[in-house]
């Protein structure tokens, strides 16, 4: 390894050998040369860490060879897109559309004759509709003769006058969460999208509305994993605030947990 044109392992194997050599110098001289030797070496082996060969993320690793995917000229030889042999995805006409609509034959523009139908030909359009969905409660009022009023209980979980529901709860922290948008984005495409005025601040409670009541399913897979004979580790370092932070997971062929800790020991 060279810094500065100056090879730096070689320089210092010899200062290694010359001081193994010197027979007058003294114990405590020898013994901070010695330490001084091993933090330089110590100091090199860092300098060689990267991306490939540590536990570092490749964000932090400026100078790794990106290589040059699509490229027929690359160690891979292979050509860009989907490879011969692969299992693709498209779509497939499905038995149960939610709409039909019929198209008949302008018999206006038939030849003269007499036609009567023998089937018909299908193509399906698959097309999403995003849209907002409003549901007013209306709790009937009664009142007796001497003017007292009985009102019909709502629903459990329509406390307020207005409230999100469960499907705007699951869309946000579906798309925060495990599509990793940002809280200011999921507001705009709630906005953009639906109409729906929604604050981070309330995406950022049915985050945490999840999370409490995931509570018991991840002490399950906790336990789960616990009782497996073979595990998978690993972890990567992810960026919270501008600080370095690492995410460990575990997992083996059924279950997997992923946890933001320093120390992710799981104790049965």
């Amino acid at each position: 390894m060279k810094v500065d044109n100056i090879d730096v392992i070689a320089t210092v194997t010899k200062v290694q050998e010359l001081l193994a050599a010197e027979e007058n110098l003294s114990p405590a001289f020898r013994s901070t040369l010695e330490v001084l030797l091993l933090v330089v070496q110590l100091l090199i082996n860092r300098l060689n860490l990267n991306s490939r060969n540590s536990s570092k993320p490749p964000s932090s690793d400026p100078n790794r060879n990106k290589g040059n995917k699509g490229n027929k000229d690359d160690t891979s030889n292979k050509n860009p897109g989907g490879q011969s042999g692969r299992v693709g995805s498209t779509l497939r006409q499905i038995e149960d559309p939610d709409d039909i609509k019929t198209l008949d034959v302008d018999r206006s523009s038939l030849p003269h004759g007499h036609y009567h139908e023998v089937g018909y030909e299908r193509r399906q359009v698959f097309d999403i509709d995003i849209s907002r969905i409003v549901t007013e409660y209306r709790a009937q009022i009664l009142e007796d003769e001497y003017g007292k009023r009985f009102t019909a209980p709502f629903p459990e979980h329509v406390t307020k006058a207005v409230q999100y529901g469960n499907g705007v709860k699951v869309q946000a922290v579906y798309l925060s969460q495990y599509q990793l948008i940002p809280y200011q984005r999921v507001q705009e495409y709630f906005r953009d999208q639906l109409g729906l005025p929604i604050s981070p601040g309330s995406i950022y409670n049915f985050n945490q509305q999840a999370f409490e009541l995931l509570e018991q399913f991840e002490l399950n897979v906790i336990n789960k994993l616990l009782a497996s004979p073979v595990l998978h580790a690993d972890e990567t370092g992810i960026n919270i605030g501008g600080k370095r932070r690492w995410l460990h997971c575990l997992s083996n062929e059924h279950w997997t947990c992923v946890m933001l800790t320093t120390n992710a020991v799981l104790k049965p």
